[in-house]
């Protein structure tokens, strides 16, 4: 009952930090995101033709990092912004005369090729999708929330920095449902730790 009762908790403090203003301390000094959105296997893509309905409008990322797309078979995406991948595309719409002027749109609905672990005293521990907007207490959330064992003022929350540096920083999660402190934003690759209480 106990842990239904701190999953609920979790769920609502996710909305409610949504929609709370930023008068809340800053979370823990942490170097600035280093935002990849590069495409690779898995990743899951909304592509849109204006004007061409009948087209698919889902593509995942096959394992060799291309996708199929109609009228031009494979093309290589993995490595390359979503910016990228549409200027590829139109170009090869307009250079096989398939349209003229083509509008292509694309939105990335999963990057599946990008991930978070989340470990230690949470309902499901393993890896979840790392998506844009994904904070501390969303991927707890994603994960079942904590468990009955769990320190809830123990959070670990491991990065790794470009010059191959580990970075490992205490937060408290009772004081981000409690609106003390202000949730975390997430990078592909960050390692959430949730401890266990002392007896």
């Amino acid at each position: 009952m106990l842990a239904v009762l701190r999953v609920g908790l979790l769920t609502l403090a996710v909305v409610m930090a949504a929609g709370c203003s930023g008068n809340r301390p800053p979370p823990p000094e942490l170097p600035p995101l280093e935002r990849n959105t590069t495409l690779g296997p898995g990743d899951l893509l909304q592509i849109d033709v204006v004007g061409e309905k009948d087209l698919p409008r889902e593509y995942q990322v096959f394992s060799d990092g291309s996708i199929e797309f109609p009228y031009l078979d494979k093309v290589a995406v993995a490595g390359q912004e979503p910016q990228q991948v549409v200027e590829t595309i139109k170009a090869r719409l307009k250079e096989q005369k398939i349209l003229v002027d083509p509008k292509v749109t694309m939105i990335v609905k999963l990057y599946a090729s990008k991930s978070v672990s989340v470990i230690g005293q949470v309902q499901k521990p393993g890896q979840i999708a790392w998506s844009e907007g994904v904070t501390l207490l969303k991927a707890i959330s994603q994960v079942g929330g904590v468990t009955q064992l769990a320190n809830s003022n123990s959070v670990v929350l491991i990065r790794r920095t470009k010059d191959g540096r580990s970075l490992r920083v205490l937060v408290s999660l009772d004081g981000i449902i409690e609106n003390q402190q202000a949730d975390i934003p997430l990078q592909a690759g960050d390692t959430i730790k949730v401890e266990q209480r002392a007896f």
